[in-house]
């Protein structure tokens, strides 16, 4: 990707998105890698390989530095770490959520209680009902050896990682930015190819979609570099695709704001009415937790309508109702 910075795509078992990217930075005491893959037996194949291929063994990696708390992100560091003592890093604002111990589905999940909220009582039951993944006890979401701080500087052999919070994705999702090579290993928080989806975690901020649009600004603002994200190719600009995302998010914005002008009240029947994906499938046609994606969305994307004084919003009976502004 550039002098002493290396992609491994590892698979995963979600279709959508086929792999996430692990960066090996070369550095005197041992790769330095960000992000770490999934858990899983063929997972730590994959990147035992491509790391022999690199002159590396596993033993050789000197830490894990991870973008944010989602298990293809962050278990297999935590698994490796079990092997052979890694260090293991991530944002601080992760912490709420890794405590909780808690996986995206189950029966208690947050998720379930937000979807009772959006008025997506049915789909709670169904989210609800999907048995807990069998990676949860694999590899535990635990705590790591230190955490990541904003403004903190990662000082490597012959370069530094200037770590940027940006919340959205994850509560605690951080970015690296090595500013001399022109590099951002971006994480989940821009990608090339879709939006990441907003707040899913153990224990999700109130406004996700605020604290996202705000965390790709502070983004926009920097100078420009090659983008390297977790998920699909190295592009070459972060600004075109910040661009493109916000105006993406203008548009599902006055979307969804004419949908409650045409008397939708809940984020569920906001969600019910309009389309998904580049095909513009109806909700009914998306898998649950497609479903449940997209009802939290809209929800998020309702709370930063009501922020700016667009809705009126309030709770009846448990379900968060909105209401055009006239």
């Amino acid at each position: 990707m550039a002098p002493g910075v290396h992609r491994i795509p590892l698979a995963l078992p979600v279709p959508s998105l086929h792999a996430v990217n692990v960066y090996v930075v070369d550095d005197p005491d041992g790769p330095v890698l960000i992000d770490s893959g999934w858990a899983m037996p063929d997972s730590r194949t994959a990147l035992e390989g491509a790391l022999r291929a690199l002159g590396h063994g596993l033993d050789d990696v000197s830490q894990f530095l991870v973008t944010h708390a989602h298990r293809d992100h962050y278990s297999q560091a935590l698994a490796l770490r079990g092997s052979f003592g890694t260090r293991v890093r991530i944002g601080r604002g992760e912490r709420p959520s890794i405590e909780a111990s808690a996986a995206p589905l189950g029966g208690d999940s947050r998720q379930v209680e937000m979807l009772r909220r959006c008025g997506a009582g049915d789909l709670a039951a169904e989210i609800a009902g999907i048995p807990r993944d069998s990676s949860d006890q694999e590899a535990p979401l635990t705590a790591p050896d230190a955490w990541l701080d904003d403004g903190e500087r990662v000082a490597l052999g012959g370069r530094g990682l200037d770590v940027f919070a940006t919340p959205g994705h994850t509560r605690g999702h951080v970015v690296l930015r090595d500013a001399a090579a022109g590099l951002l290993f971006a994480g989940d928080h821009v990608l090339p190819h879709i939006s990441p989806s907003i707040g899913l975690e153990a224990e999700p901020e109130r406004r996700p979609l605020r604290s996202y649009l705000d965390s790709l600004r502070l983004v926009r603002d920097m100078p420009d570099t090659l983008l390297l994200p977790a998920h699909g190719p190295v592009t070459a600009s972060v600004h075109t695709r910040i661009d493109e995302l916000l105006e993406h998010h203008a548009a599902r914005l006055d979307a969804a704001a004419a949908q409650v002008r045409a008397g939708h009240a809940t984020a569920f029947e906001v969600a019910a009415a309009m389309t998904w994906t580049r095909r513009r499938r109806s909700l009914a046609d998306l898998d649950a937790f497609s479903r449940m994606l997209a009802v939290l969305e809209i929800e998020a994307h309702l709370d930063v309508l009501a922020d700016q004084g667009l809705l009126d919003a309030h709770e009846e009976g448990g379900v968060r109702r909105y209401a055009s502004r006239a």
